[in-house]
């Protein structure tokens, strides 16, 4: 197919800036040669270690045929049900490439115990699971591999025989898992969690599930010779220089599928870009958008639009937009080379998130301190509020509050809207991005939680401090426990929501907390709430 990048305006000018620069320094080139020193001494030591995805189209080869065949051993066994325990670039990879090719991939990347109860809960006799983790520490992962490992022996199925592991080498999930006897893939240190969709962590859930991994790399290898060249013509130089090379830099990234035939990109692209770019208060925050968002019809200045489409060469980027067409392995590919590009222009190291660790850790103390649970400020209905004291002293109305943390959006700031929610279960939350949207007249991210600690988190509290954050939970009416630990399912994700918000907080941004006490009737009363204001 080909990858393709226009641009106009002042994406256009934005590019000009950097790329005879690019050329000049022959970044392309090195990049691909896996040259450490592209973003400078204090980089260095990280980055000389996370280049391996430049060659993980060659260096993938040999796991196709170990994928496929333990594809043909679990067919055999009557297993066609492939679930996907992942957190991050863990998951957000193979489920845009199995979406995209229209196979049946269930990626469970919540602690949400309604959601975890319910994908644990069906079919385990023809159910494999895939357990992704790099370091192998992921609380997550972990909860959810415990509660299959549970659901399995109580329907008297070996674990052994359908748990399958992917992880980094001398990991302590790699040691745990051989001795338990599960099927294990190492994957290429050399690659960061978010760079990893053509390594192990992208190929075996969905090679499991039926997408042809041979394919997909060798659409991915097509492409490796153009974007290592050193050319103005280069679309990973031109892309990557378009987005960040604007002065003052366009902060906002609006992400629009118009045309593609990929499915859900901008959920991967989200992480990629945020989590490279997001530190040393810098960073470019995607924003995924339709075409009828209302950020597209507002004068935003620091919006920078990139439209997916089915042919760049057919549909020309106007205004100051850019386009973008190309394969799904291509895109991958192209997107990763601009990222590497824009961590150039913005000075930061792309290949760090020195602030993801700061939300875990907020949650680790409160799950060993078990601390009474916080009071609500007020309750509206189904929905009991909490805050930042400057946010919701004074109310007692839930419009009163969420037009009160509105009113602290700075000039240039956005809105993150974070839903610790069923996001199989209630996907009408994620109409509350547009209505809020409308009444900010600024970029409104949605983030399901808690995937998106491991993703848009470290742009949250590494990049600009310019963020105002509506953060929603659900009471449920069941829990679930979590085999040898001492929290449940509930008392997790409960712990995680109330961590990230005291580290937003103590970074100086408002959030307002909402709590569904009837998950259901509460988003009702929440949507139609924003529809008055």
């Amino acid at each position: 197919m080909g990858i393709k990048v226009s641009t106009s305006g002042n994406a256009t000018e934005a590019a000009q800036r950097h790329l005879d620069r690019l050329v000049e320094e022959q970044f392309a080139s090195r990049l691909f040669a896996e040259d450490g020193t592209l973003w400078g001494p204090a980089a260095e030591e990280e980055s000389s270690k996370r280049l391996g995805w430049t060659k993980a189209a060659a260096v993938s080869e040999p796991l196709v045929p170990e994928i496929l065949a333990l594809k043909d051993t679990l067919n055999a066994k009557g297993v066609d049900r492939i679930v996907l325990c992942g957190m991050g670039g863990s998951s957000l990879a193979p489920e845009v490439m199995t979406r995209t090719a229209g196979i049946a991939l269930e990626v469970l990347d919540s602690t949400n115990p309604t959601q975890v109860r319910n994908t644990v809960g069906q079919d385990i006799e023809r159910t494999a699971v895939v357990v992704s983790s790099k370091s192998g520490s992921t609380v997550e992962t972990d909860s959810q591999r415990r509660a299959f490992v549970a659901e399995f022996e109580k329907a008297g199925i070996d674990p052994a025989e359908r748990i399958i592991i992917v992880t980094d080498p001398g990991s302590p999930l790699e040691k745990a898992s051989r001795e338990a006897g599960y099927s294990v893939f190492l994957a290429d240190p050399t690659v960061g969690g978010r760079f990893s969709a053509l390594t192990a962590f992208g190929l075996v859930p969905a090679g499991l599930a039926g997408l042809d991994i041979a394919a997909f790399l060798n659409e991915a290898a097509s492409v490796t010779a153009e974007l290592a060249q050193d050319s103005a013509s280069n679309p990973g130089l031109l892309l990557g220089a378009a987005i960040s090379g604007a002065e003052p830099v366009n902060t906002y990234l609006g992400v629009i599928a118009d045309g593609t035939n990929i499915v859900g990109f901008g959920d991967w692209a989200e992480q990629l870009i945020a989590e490279s770019t997001g530190k040393e208060g810098k960073g470019l925050l995607p924003v995924v958008l339709d075409k009828e968002a209302p950020e597209v019809g507002l004068p935003i200045p620091d919006l920078q639009v990139v439209r997916l489409v089915a042919d760049a060469a057919d549909t020309p980027a106007v205004g100051n937009e850019i386009t973008v067409s190309g394969g799904l392995a291509e895109q991958m590919m192209l997107w990763e080379v601009a990222v590497s590009v824009a961590g150039k222009v913005l000075g930061i190291n792309p290949f760090d998130q020195p602030d993801v660790e700061s939300a875990k850790a907020a949650a680790r103390e409160l799950l060993d301190a078990t601390p009474e649970p916080e009071a609500a400020v007020f309750e509206d209905g189904n929905i009991a509020v909490r805050g930042t004291a400057s946010v919701v002293e004074g109310q007692d109305a839930l419009a009163g509050a969420i037009e009160s943390l509105l009113s602290k959006l700075p000039e240039r700031g956005y809105v993150a809207i974070q839903a610790y929610a069923d996001r199989i279960g209630q996907p009408e939350l994620a109409e509350i991005r547009d209505l809020v949207a409308h009444r900010a007249r600024r970029p409104v991210t949605f983030g399901w939680a808690p995937r998106f600690l491991h993703s848009t988190g470290q742009f949250h509290k590494g990049g600009p401090r310019v963020g105002v954050f509506l953060q929603i939970t659900t009471a449920e009416d069941v829990d679930l426990e979590i085999s040898e630990r001492p929290f449940t399912f509930g008392e997790l994700i409960q712990a995680q929501a109330a961590g990230d918000a005291s580290v937003l907080e103590g970074h100086g941004m408002p959030v307002l907390r909402l709590e569904l006490k009837d998950p259901i009737s509460g988003a009702e009363q929440l949507i139609s709430t924003l529809r008055s204001i």
